[in-house]
């Protein structure tokens, strides 16, 4: 699949900016603080429906206006679609002309893999870092999947709302039954997906992080959840509802699940270097990568944003070098040379894009 092109109007700091993409690499350079991540920002959103990086829609529009639209036009399965999106007082979404009723009615639709120099708090940061990143790809593959985890956060915030009302209101603590039940429900459907590709994760990143490292290291992953079991995980409720009811808040399920990440044994966001640790998340988005491949049957789009910057030239001609048949998006502050590969070129400057 691949972008043919994108038109934005009034998004960031771009008031209309069309931009003709080639189906090979694609490279945007030029100072910081210009506008070469709005790009792959507004890829992003017409991929997953949100925005990576902004916290309300009305961010994204810019200054002194009080409207925003992009609209991409891609390629795939050998069709070409659109894909709008309008943001004023709310949020539209048309795909191909149609106004679509869900936001997760765009999943699915241009597929995604992302590189940022912010991809390192994956591993440095929290277990929510990586639910994240399996949320995202997830949720590209198996829409239901958003539909489970929506339905699960919410049963989530109206027991952890009952679990103080116990506590304040004295309201009696036989009806989290009712929220236990549904918690375990949705959570078995989540672990089923997440266990489904983490399998698929472990089996990509040994074999390309053992390339990367020339067989030096060696990779391994391990999931981490309170719902493998989910009849245990019904008894682990109720005999944690007393700390619950204290904190105020739920203390077990797939909210919390995590993902451990080890070279040669040793648990890589510990024990790793700063080397070590880029070079996994190398491994794992080079794995997402190709599962993606794997399940739709082509590539989907690679953005790279800064990201080439961050590794030396061995590793850089690698990730290059082993991705074939691909559409890749590069933004970096000076003009790359790529080596053995078609690459189209662009200088952005004050949210205005030139080819060069």
């Amino acid at each position: 699949m691949d972008i043919k092109k994108i038109q934005l109007n009034n998004f960031r700091n771009y008031s209309s900016q069309e931009i003709i993409l080639s189906n090979g690499i694609n490279l945007f350079f030029g100072d910081n603080a210009q506008g070469k991540t709005n790009i792959l920002e507004s890829i992003f959103i017409c991929s997953i429906g949100k925005s990576f990086r902004a916290k309300k829609d009305k961010e994204l529009i810019k200054l002194e206006e009080n409207y925003t639209n992009i609209e991409i036009e891609f390629e795939k399965e050998e069709r070409i679609n659109k894909i709008k999106i309008e943001i004023n007082d709310k949020k539209l979404i048309y795909i191909n002309g149609v106004k679509q009723n869900k936001l997760s009615d765009i999943l699915g639709k241009i597929n995604i893999v992302m590189f940022s120099p912010d991809d390192i708090e994956i591993l440095k940061n929290g277990p929510s870092k990586r639910r994240k990143f399996l949320n995202i790809m997830i949720s590209q593959l198996r829409p239901k999947y958003v539909y489970n985890l929506n339905m699960y956060i919410k049963t989530l915030e109206q027991r952890n709302n009952y679990l103080r009302q116990i506590k304040l209101e004295n309201k009696k603590e036989d009806m989290l039954d009712i929220w236990d039940e549904k918690l375990c429900d949705y959570a078995k459907e989540i672990y089923n997906y997440r266990k489904e590709f983490i399998e698929k994760i472990k089996e990509k990143i040994y074999i390309i992080h053992s390339n990367i490292t020339q067989g030096k290291e060696e990779l391994k992953i391990k999931y981490i959840t309170d719902c493998q079991d989910i009849e245990k995980y019904k008894k682990e409720l109720k005999n944690t509802r007393k700390k619950d009811i204290e904190k105020g808040y739920t203390t077990k399920g797939i909210h919390r699940d995590d993902i451990y990440f080890f070279i040669n044994k040793k648990q890589v966001n510990i024990y790793g270097s700063q080397g070590q640790n880029r070079t996994v998340i190398l491994s794992l988005k080079l794995s997402e990568l190709e599962i993606m491949k794997d399940e739709i049957g082509e590539f989907p789009i690679l953005l790279l944003d800064d990201f080439m910057s961050e590794l030396d030239e061995k590793r850089r001609y690698h990730i290059l070098k082993n991705i074939n048949n691909t559409q890749i998006l590069i933004t970096c502050t000076n003009e790359l040379t790529i080596e053995d590969k078609m690459c189209k070129k662009f200088i952005v400057n004050k949210g205005k894009v030139e080819k060069v």
